[in-house]
């Protein structure tokens, strides 16, 4: 089964993992960082490339990150991330798979994480998909790292 994980926003991530009915271990199968068209106060999701990427590996199921605003951010930023939220789960939507929300607590208890630490996501990640090193090398892939966690702890058992 392929599972959509997202980390939601403007500069999120969007794994696919298949988890395998019979017990093998997940396999991160690909992830990108959120395809955006336009710069600065213009930047939004490119809707159609990130259709046209989700229908690649036609996953049976989503997951994202529940959106939430962020102290001190900004009527603007909040706004702009507000409106990328949208525009993923209208995409997700219009292709017609399933969509669960998942609160940050929930995947980060689930993976033992503690606090904000990005990159503690992102070794975690590292630690789960070890055959997956290319696609979660940088430390601003924390994003598709975090995203492949949510897929994992909301999959459906």
């Amino acid at each position: 089964m392929n599972i959509l994980g997202v980390d939601p926003g403007i500069h999120g991530g969007l794994p696919i993992v298949s988890i395998d009915a019979n017990g093998a271990a997940p396999q991160l199968v690909d992830a990108i960082d959120i395809p955006v068209t336009g710069t600065g106060a213009k930047e939004r999701v490119d809707a159609i490339a990130l259709r046209g990427w989700i229908e690649q590996y036609k996953p049976q199921h989503a997951l994202i990150e529940r959106a939430q605003a962020m102290p001190k951010q900004g009527a603007s930023s909040g706004f702009k991330y507000g409106r990328a939220v949208g525009a993923i789960e209208a995409v997700i939507s219009c292709c017609a798979i399933p969509l669960t929300i998942v609160e940050p607590s929930m995947w980060k208890k689930f993976h033992r994480l503690p606090g904000k630490d990005k990159e503690a996501g992102r070794q975690r990640a590292l630690q789960l998909f070890p055959a997956a090193h290319a696609l979660l090398a940088r430390k601003k892939d924390h994003g598709r790292a975090e995203a492949a966690l949510i897929a994992l702890a909301g999959a459906p058992r």
